[in-house]
């Protein structure tokens, strides 16, 4: 009675479902994309070796997936992804439904000879898998190149470099090759949308067919060549389980030379073998990107870091041309405590200014390339968080906040001006007029042997500030931060407006 109604059943247990079908055409679909982008990522590395393969991606693609489906449909009878759904491809019996329940359940066996793809239907199978995906893929290429850039100029959305109107007639005495594209074009521009919207509506379809029984193809090339996709049965997981048993190697009469460890590095052994670990790696790769996505979006990572670095008791970090804070106070409570002589004045004045003008003066930076003093301005004091710092070049409000590479913050047009070397505060100390009061200039300059303390050498040093030029002595800091004075990249282009 078992026997009868499992016969007289109408649901059939081999037939996929529509959704195992769409998840294993997606996986298929993210396989070329995603080989694309790794190529593309090695690329940048070693871009001598694998440029040439990269420009010819879709043809290596189409090369490789041939080899590896047409092993995967010859020994497992599915495709590469097909087998990793436990799926497999068989031909249709011309009988009536092309269904034969009897003899599947009485002879699985034979039942599965019979309906095995042959070497015809698998090359059938090779065009469908292989040759339409990468046909398709050349012609959407060579539409985006040559069609879309016109449409979008039609269009009002302004055109690409490769539009071209002549294109649309054909060039007195032209060549075979100049026919042969202007054809192609002709054909993509006129034919092809209306061949790809038949094709998306066919397979839609044949999908709605599919889900609702009313064929046994879920999609039309498989239609064409007779093919259908079924699941693995217990039969077919005894003969695959057989096919991929080792062949025994105890029997020496049998044995070639070069049958030991040489045989079993002969290409022979190793392409079975490649191949077959391809059903392996594919489910590996999927939860290493899944494990790669989720670190990367979650705050685990996050968590871990800092947790880590809690333990850790890092030093101070040392800045370079900064003295250390207790070295610097050491010096300054030796310099108070060590006795002045009274008869010398000249030499206490000038110990007295030399006391004071490292705290009073900053060391200005020195340029890498011409060894040359930088000018900058002092950076902006600190306020409170809910006042803006002034502008540390005009020392006024912020006129239109921009910000630098280095992070500061300052009015546009001033450091506009300053990295393009136009601005007042930069061509008045270039000039020697005013601005160098912070900066050292009797040490960088080469000052007057006169004693500082004199009134002598005071006017001149005062009136040597207003005439004395610093051209060939200092770099006005044009490209560059005026507060750091690194050099910013790009200059003007650089510059970001900020909103406080």
């Amino acid at each position: 009675m078992e026997y009868l109604s499992s016969v007289q059943n109408e649901l059939d247990d081999l037939k996929p479902s529509l959704f195992e079908l769409l998840a294993e055409q997606q996986l298929s679909a993210l396989l070329p994309p995603s080989l694309r982008y790794l190529l593309a990522v090695a690329t940048h590395r070693y871009p001598r070796y694998l440029l040439r393969a990269l420009n010819n991606f879709d043809e290596l693609y189409a090369l490789l997936s041939l080899i590896v489906e047409r092993y995967y449909l010859r020994t497992f009878g599915g495709s590469f992804t097909e087998n990793f759904y436990s799926l497999k491809r068989e031909r249709v019996l011309r009988t009536k439904n092309g269904e034969v329940p009897r003899a599947q359940l009485g002879a699985a066996a034979p039942v599965r000879e019979t309906l095995r793809l042959r070497n015809r239907d698998i090359w059938a199978n090779l065009a469908v898998l292989v040759g339409l995906p990468y046909l398709k893929r050349k012609l959407d290429e060579g539409y985006d190149i040559h069609v879309a850039p016109q449409a979008s100029l039609l269009a009002g959305g302004g055109g690409g470099p490769r539009y071209r109107p002549r294109d649309s007639v054909l060039p007195p005495n032209a060549t075979i090759k100049q026919r042969i594209m202007f054809y192609y074009k002709w054909f993509l521009r006129n034919i092809y949308p209306s061949v790809n919207a038949a094709y998306y509506f066919a397979i839609l379809a044949f999908n709605l067919a599919y889900l609702f029984d009313g064929t046994k193809y879920s999609s039309p090339f498989l239609w064409l060549i007779g093919t259908r996709i079924r699941r693995l049965s217990p039969e077919d997981h005894r003969a695959i389980a057989k096919a991929m048993e080792a062949r025994p190697t105890g029997d020496v009469r049998q044995s070639r030379p070069g049958s030991g460890l040489l045989g079993l590095l002969s290409p022979v052994n190793i392409y079975p073998q490649l191949l077959s670990s391809l059903r392996f790696v594919l489910p590996v790769s999927i939860f290493a990107l899944k494990f790669l996505e989720w670190w990367h979006a979650s705050d685990f990572s996050r968590k871990l870091a800092l947790k880590a670095t809690e333990s850790l008791d890092l030093p101070a970090p040392v800045v370079t041309g900064m003295t250390d804070p207790s070295v610097q106070k050491q010096k300054q409570a030796e310099q108070q405590d060590s006795p002045i002589s009274s008869s010398s004045s000249s030499s206490s004045s000038r110990l007295k200014s030399a006391l004071k003008r490292p705290s009073s003066r900053r060391q200005p930076p020195i340029s890498s390339t011409s060894l040359l003093p930088i000018f900058t301005v002092p950076p902006p004091p600190r306020t409170s968080s809910s006042e803006p710092a002034p502008c540390p070049i005009c020392l006024q409000p912020l006129n239109n906040p921009t910000a630098c590479q280095t992070g500061y913050v300052f009015c546009y047009s001033c450091v506009f001006r300053w990295i393009n070397g136009e601005h007042e505060r930069q061509i008045a100390f270039m000039n020697g007029e005013d601005g160098g009061a912070e900066w050292e200039d009797d040490d960088l300059d080469g000052g007057d042997a006169d004693s500082p303390g004199s009134p002598e050498s005071a006017g001149r040093e005062k009136e040597g500030r207003k005439t004395r030029s610093r051209e060939g002595k200092w770099e006005s800091g044009k490209g560059r931060c005026p507060v750091t004075g690194r050099r910013v990249l790009g200059g003007t282009d650089c510059l970001r407006r900020v909103l406080i």
